[in-house]
């Protein structure tokens, strides 16, 4: 990989993708404040090179990272960079995710009406974007019942890849994993545990987007409300080996540790 990444070096086009790759491999790991300088570099090798809508994205993608590990006003803040570079429909996709699970309800909604007006009859809205997001503002609500309802129309198409804005973003499985975290707040862990083996199952498909390595902790989850405790703690062991040179500070590392200790 670093073989890889040296070689881009200074190639317009190709520095920043290899960039954005590496970052996304970093926050897999729980390097984040690494995947963080790694962005920074991404974002600013695609301006230099006229590229703002993938700029934008690799802000999107950074603050769906920053969501996902519990850092709230960072992903805020990464995604209102993005949607200050391009107001693309795969950029505000992406940056509504990030929203969404930091908890900004009137700003996904705001995207959502924007979405309705533009690409009233665009199939990825209307079936992957449109309910994922809709999906996790009702989670926002501790409604999970109307989140799981929201995604049955996504499901036909929840294990395709969704953007096309380039090889090195990846959205796949998005609506899948808000579906686990919904069964998880709804206490259905069996369920739970289908959605993310489906992500376990689509590495393929998910290849180094975050949702892969958090599977394993939302399979802790599930198994602990499934009432398997051997299992459960598999799993946990298996997060905190992938995490185990993580940054010590990210907030879903330390609530990981804090129930893993509670099963022991």
């Amino acid at each position: 990989m670093a073989q890889h990444a040296a070689w881009a070096t200074g190639k317009p086009g190709g520095e920043d993708a290899m960039l954005a790759l590496d970052a996304e491999t970093a926050a897999y790991s729980g390097r984040l404040r690494r995947a963080e300088e790694l962005t920074k570099q991404a974002v600013n090798s695609a301006l230099r090179a006229d590229q703002k809508e993938t700029a934008a994205s690799y802000e999107a993608v950074a603050g769906v990272r920053q969501a996902f590990f519990g850092n709230r006003a960072a992903a805020k803040q990464h995604a209102e960079a993005a949607l200050a570079l391009s107001n693309g429909r795969d950029v505000e996709y992406i940056a509504g995710v990030a929203l969404a699970e930091a908890g900004d309800g009137t700003r996904v909604q705001a995207l959502l009406s924007d979405f309705s007006k533009r690409f009233p009859q665009d199939t990825l809205v209307k079936f992957l974007y449109v309910p994922t997001l809709r999906a996790q503002f009702e989670l926002s609500r501790r409604d999970a019942a109307k989140a799981i309802a929201e995604l049955q129309q996504a499901a036909p198409y929840e294990l395709g890849q969704a953007t096309t804005i380039g090889s090195t973003i990846s959205t796949a499985l998005y609506p899948v994993y808000v579906g686990a975290l919904a069964y998880l707040e709804a206490r259905r862990g069996t369920e739970a545990l289908a959605e993310y083996q489906k992500i376990v199952d689509n590495r393929g498909v998910v290849i180094n987007g975050p949702i892969g390595v958090l599977a394993h902790l939302g399979q802790a989850r599930a198994h602990t409300l499934a009432g398997d405790a051997g299992k459960a703690k598999i799993a946990y062991q298996d997060f905190l080996a992938a995490w185990k040179d993580a940054d010590p500070d990210i907030p879903l590392l330390a609530e990981a540790k804090k129930e893993y200790a509670s099963l022991r």
